[in-house]
């Protein structure tokens, strides 16, 4: 007799197949045998990059783009591309299992950001992205994430001390949603490829005060929806980089387990110490970013970098408060 538990992963293990038999189909009939031997160093990088996609808010591109970027030297529109190609396959996976799982989401906020992000990536993709140069790709992202690293540094303890969620409101939940999901969509996502799940989670913890187990599974939703989006727009236009499917060929069967890994472990047992490594990971690429592109930024380009940070984190402690005083009127109620 089958376990319950087990017949509610079967729509999981049956996507496991579907996948595991097409790319085997893909590579055999193509031969590119000789495509993943010459790209095992990413399916290495992205065991690590799934699962903190899967078990933190930073999708698998957290790993993917700086090694692309930073180790291998690719331009940073490969590494954004790739992003959103692996995270179609890895978070995708990731939200399957969640789902499979029952695991518990904020769908209030999570419907009308899905919305948003339906209507911001694309917008962002055509209009936005092309607009941006590498070196402007590369720093974003790098200080993007370096923010969010300081964030969880000062912050990690308070963060994984909450429960539940803070007393919220439909209309609140829908505007919220929605802006996060188009804003976050048509600009660090589009640019990037990562990045819109941050967003929501940072409104969520922060804002929301909602307990770790609620906004990880939420934002890893938000960014499957969105690399899923990402990916096929880029194939529509034929606008995807050149070296993106062989690197994705060679990690997309890695990643297919790291990221439901991640979700499965970051629901059983404490998030603090996976939080806690990929945030200082998220400076450590900060300053070998900056250090990279040293020349071309010079003193002010540097100070102007450090100043995103600054900003981003003020940003945060802006939500931070105001969430604060929303708990407060609840607990007053």
């Amino acid at each position: 007799m089958i376990r319950p538990n087990r017949c509610r992963l079967l729509p999981w293990l049956n996507w496991l197949m579907l996948f595991y038999g097409g790319w085997l189909v893909l590579v055999i009939s193509g031969d590119y045998w000789q495509a993943i031997r010459e790209h095992w160093g990413i399916a290495v990088a992205m065991a690590m990059g799934s699962y903190a996609a899967g078990a933190t808010p930073m999708g698998g591109g957290t790993v993917g783009f700086p090694v692309l970027v930073l180790l291998f030297k690719q331009a940073p529109t490969l590494g954004r591309d790739f992003s959103f190609a692996v995270q179609s396959v890895g978070m995708t996976s990731a939200s399957i299992f969640i789902l499979c799982r029952r695991q518990e989401v904020e769908w209030p906020m999570l419907r009308w950001a899905l919305l948003g992000s339906l209507i911001g990536t694309p917008l962002g993709i055509l209009y936005i992205a092309p607009l941006a140069p590498p070196v402007i790709i590369k720093l974003l992202f790098a200080v993007v994430w370096c923010s969010f690293g300081v964030l969880h540094l000062y912050r990690l303890r308070e963060l994984c001390q909450h429960e539940g969620m803070a007393p919220g409101a439909h209309r609140f939940d829908r505007n919220a949603g929605f802006l996060i999901g188009l804003l976050a969509g048509s600009t660090v996502a589009a640019i990037t490829g990562v990045g819109i799940d941050m967003v929501l989670y940072a409104v969520l913890v922060l804002l929301c005060q909602a307990d770790l187990k609620i906004a990880i599974p939420t934002s890893v939703i938000i960014m499957a929806w969105t690399s899923l989006l990402g990916i096929l727009l880029k194939n529509l236009t034929a606008s995807i980089q050149p070296g993106v499917f062989e690197n994705w060929l060679a990690a997309a069967p890695v990643v297919i387990l790291g990221a439901p890994l991640g979700a499965f472990v970051v629901e059983r047992v404490g998030r603090k110490a996976t939080l806690l490594i990929v945030s200082i990971l998220c400076i450590g690429q900060f300053v070998w970013t900056v250090s990279d592109e040293w020349q071309r930024l010079g003193l002010v380009g540097v100070i102007g970098a450090l100043g995103g940070v600054l900003v981003f984190n003020m940003g945060f402690e802006w939500l931070h408060r105001a969430g604060m005083k929303l708990a407060r009127r609840g607990q007053s109620r």
